[in-house]
């Protein structure tokens, strides 16, 4: 019975063989990335995550800038001027970070709309009266808020917030959109500045 094992040297890995019944290892002569030949099925689709993601494109900053948007603590800003300092359009790309950001956040409108009740009745045990205070409190000061939904981790729950205070979804769409456009923007600019 024979498997595929892997030893590591500086900067590769060296594959080799070896036979259970008598213990002997053989080299086969090749070389391989550090986890192609790992048996965890997590790890290995999360380094093909990475890997995908380290590859810059306008399919890639959209994920980025979705998932980066959502309650998971990522960001996108460096594919964007990565992508930048590469050549790519600055034009094209605010414009496929922003949408992939605005789709983003309204995934977490809709957890906080969707789940909102749960999470105010039964974890925060929020009294009704409570809750109408704080949406007409929200309502008349807090909903332009909403335009500092890129900052990270505050804005994520800006937008959770938005959706369980059921904020009017054109008026959370302009401001969430225009926070992230001017974000992206200004990163843009200041990256194609540097770049010269």
């Amino acid at each position: 019975m024979k498997k595929v094992g892997f030893v590591s040297f500086p900067c590769r890995i060296w594959i080799y063989r070896y036979n259970v019944s008598d213990m002997s290892t053989v080299g086969t002569g090749e070389y391989c990335s550090g986890l192609s030949h790992f048996d965890n099925h997590f790890l290995t689709y999360t380094v093909m995550l990475h890997d995908w993601l380290n590859q810059t494109g306008y399919v890639s900053l959209f994920f980025m800038s979705f998932l980066a948007s959502t309650l998971l603590p990522l960001g996108s800003e460096w594919l964007l001027v990565m992508m930048l300092v590469g050549g790519y359009e600055p034009l094209s790309t605010v414009a496929v970070a922003t949408i992939g950001n605005y789709l983003g956040a309204v995934v977490t409108y809709l957890v906080g709309i969707w789940g909102g009740s749960w999470l105010i009745e039964k974890v925060l045990r929020v009294s009704p009266h409570q809750q109408q205070r704080a949406r007409d409190s929200y309502n008349r000061f807090g909903v332009y808020s909403l335009l500092f939904s890129w900052l990270p981790v505050v804005g994520d729950s800006l937008c959770l917030v938005g959706g369980m205070l059921k904020v009017n979804f054109g008026f959370f769409s302009l401001l969430v959109a225009v926070g992230k456009f001017a974000r992206y923007a200004i990163t843009a600019v200041i990256t194609v500045a540097a770049v010269g």
